[in-house]
């Protein structure tokens, strides 16, 4: 009986003891100090600032309309070679879909039963739309109505849409979006672009809306025309006031300039077909643009003491050679050595903390100057076309004050260079070719859209283009082939080959 006794007392103890550790056990391990729950206006405000212009803009899209090249190959070979590189042509998929994406579904579907965020809601509507459009116009069909979807649904691998299902409802979300937000309801004041003014998001919403809608000019004009009435109607960008940008400082820096003034800095030059275009008009853009080191035979020397500013003196590099056959250029030119080419200048336009821009009242002016040349919505169309040139030149005082374009040097440059309507098409989209210069996604997607400006093609050899001169796409991610192969080869018997040839839905020839 004690021997009883003394086991149901020990296990007394024991379920005391344990049932005693138990209590408080998840408090105890669980972290004070852990996030479990975020914002979502923070969540809006990472998703902005992840939306900034990376590595793959330097390495694809400015180099296939021929602004900037990088003669260099291993790692870095790509747009300069017409050649597929899936290390590159990878960014903007990773980015957007792992960090920018997922923001802004998550903190959609935080807000969209709350009217007192109906602001932060339809915000991210339009934030998401324009995310959606870069990446649909670099890849073609892409993950769009189950995008986002991992966390909140258990979504791992998304269908792909086809880009007409996503443009039919990006346009019907700028435009409701737009619409819908409120000035008399509470504001995002810790938003980046805006701090929450309505009235500036609803002109970035119509301005999106206008930019998408004149993305489908060439395969479905009925419909642009009808989406660029509606935002003309809902109201434009006014003035560089309204531009979309975020303002880059030394915690979050600009990572295009980053990699000019780091590692990168001897890799990159100026485009011999931009820097001429700017020449021969006498373009005054041209001297806050660019930097030449004259005579330089080294990175050592491109230093401040040997850079040149002056248009006269600026030699872009061509575009079909590598950093070894380049030295035939480099004969040509006359030049010192390949170091001696005109760069972007990393002091100015191409600094760790420039601002980048998505959107602006230029572009979005020039848009609206074509858009009354096809007869689409009423305005003069010369007026709207110096708008935007003139919003271009004083939006670049936003670089420093050394960029900055005194105003009789605009207004000389726009006196001698009017619209010509017999060629208004080709002008327009050479100004906005300028006006959209470091915006990779946008300066390509217009190229393609408008065939303009008239560019002679890469000319370098061993290209993997084989039906095409210029690259019209770039390819999807290795990741997306081995965990959702599906999903993907549904979208390819739809597109086309996942070859940089391949043209997405609204770029038709």
């Amino acid at each position: 009986m004690k021997k009883i006794n003394k086991y149901f007392y020990c296990s007394l103890l024991m379920f005391v003891l344990i049932t005693s550790c138990d209590k408080g056990f998840d408090e105890m391990n669980t972290s004070p100090i852990a996030l479990t729950s975020a914002d979502p206006a923070f969540q809006l405000n990472n998703a902005i600032i992840s939306s900034a212009f990376q590595y793959s803009n330097l390495q694809y899209e400015e180099i296939i309309v021929k602004q900037m090249i990088n003669p260099y190959s291993g790692v870095g070979a790509a747009g300069q070679y017409n050649q597929d590189n899936r290390g590159v042509t990878n960014s903007n998929w990773n980015r957007y879909y792992r960090s920018v994406i997922r923001e802004l579904i998550d903190v959609i579907n935080k807000t969209k039963n709350d009217q007192n965020n109906i602001n932060l809601y339809n915000t991210a509507r339009i934030w998401k739309a324009y995310t959606f459009m870069v990446l649909t116009d670099t890849y073609g069909d892409i993950p769009y109505t189950e995008a986002g979807k991992g966390f909140l649904e258990g979504v791992s691998k998304p269908v792909y849409d086809s880009q007409e299902t996503i443009y039919t409802d990006i346009l019907n979300e700028l435009e409701t979006a737009s619409a819908a937000l409120d000035a008399t309801k509470p504001r995002v004041t810790r938003e980046v672009i805006y701090a929450g003014d309505i009235t500036k998001w609803k002109r970035l919403g119509y301005s999106l809306l206008l930019r998408a809608a004149m993305r489908l000019s060439k395969v479905k004009p009925a419909i642009a025309s009808g989406y660029v009435s509606k935002a003309v109607a809902g109201g434009l960008m006014q003035s560089n006031d309204d531009n979309a940008v975020i303002m880059h400082n030394a915690n979050f820096q600009n990572n295009i300039g980053s990699q000019l003034n780091g590692g990168q800095s001897d890799f990159f030059y100026m485009a011999k077909d931009f820097i001429d275009y700017l020449q021969v008009n006498a373009d005054p853009r041209l001297t806050s643009i660019a930097v030449r080191y004259v005579g330089a035979k080294s990175k050592a020397d491109q230093n401040e003491a040997k850079a040149n500013r002056t248009a006269a003196v600026q030699i872009g590099m061509p575009l079909g050679y590598d950093n070894t056959t380049v030295s035939a250029a480099v004969a040509i030119d006359k030049l010192a050595s390949s170091y001696d080419y005109s760069q972007l200048d990393r002091t100015r336009m191409g600094g760790a903390q420039a601002p980048t821009f998505f959107v602006t009242y230029s572009q979005t002016q020039l848009l609206l100057a074509e858009a009354v040349v096809r007869n689409w919505t009423t305005g003069n169309a010369s007026s709207l076309y110096a708008n935007g040139i003139r919003g271009h030149m004083k939006q670049l005082a936003l670089y420093g004050a050394t960029t900055a374009i005194p105003d009789n040097a605009i207004d000389a440059y726009i006196q001698a260079n009017p619209l010509d309507m017999t060629k208004a098409f080709e002008q327009i989209n050479t100004q906005y070719w300028i006006s959209s210069f470091l915006n990779g996604p946008e300066v390509w997607a217009n190229f393609r859209r408008s065939g303009f400006p008239v560019l002679t093609p890469n000319p370098f050899p061993g290209s993997d283009l084989k039906t095409e001169q210029f690259i019209r796409r770039l390819t999807y991610p290795d990741a997306e082939l081995n965990v959702n192969k599906e999903s993907v080869q549904k979208a390819i018997d739809r597109q086309g080959p996942d070859v940089l040839d391949t043209r997405v839905w609204w770029d038709t020839k």
